[in-house]
């Protein structure tokens, strides 16, 4: 039978805690990927002078997201006035919503008119 010396006890915990450690930044990652995942669903990209996806679906409460990513100025305006309108946004500059109450929620370029969107929210 092989008895742990003390050098041996202190690498074999050495061992344990870089596991455990291993293991924890392994979740963490996880735990990031799901979060930015859910992020980057509710972004809407302004490209080629229309809003993709050009319909989206949230939850009551998450956020919306816009990027223009044209070298042109872009606005973002609801049409039953049920969230703020933006400013006008120039190339990569973002304007970013929570979702309200659940229902339909319709918006268009001011700049534009011809680009329009639509956000469904539903209950959380």
């Amino acid at each position: 039978m092989t008895t742990l010396t003390r050098r041996n006890k202190t690498v074999a915990l050495l061992c344990a805690i870089s596991c455990l450690n291993l293991s924890a930044f392994a979740l963490a990652g996880d735990i990031k990927d799901a979060d930015s995942t859910s992020s980057k669903q509710n972004t809407i990209e302004i490209k080629d002078f229309a809003f993709n996806p050009q319909t989206i679906t949230v939850k009551s409460g998450e956020k919306v997201t816009w990027t223009n990513r044209d070298e042109e100025p872009h606005t973002i305006v609801s049409v039953k006035k049920q969230f703020k309108k933006s400013s006008a946004l120039d190339t990569d500059q973002t304007f970013t919503i929570t979702a309200g109450a659940p229902g339909t929620y319709t918006y268009f370029c001011s700049v534009h008119p011809k680009m329009t969107g639509t956000i469904i929210v539903v209950k959380s």
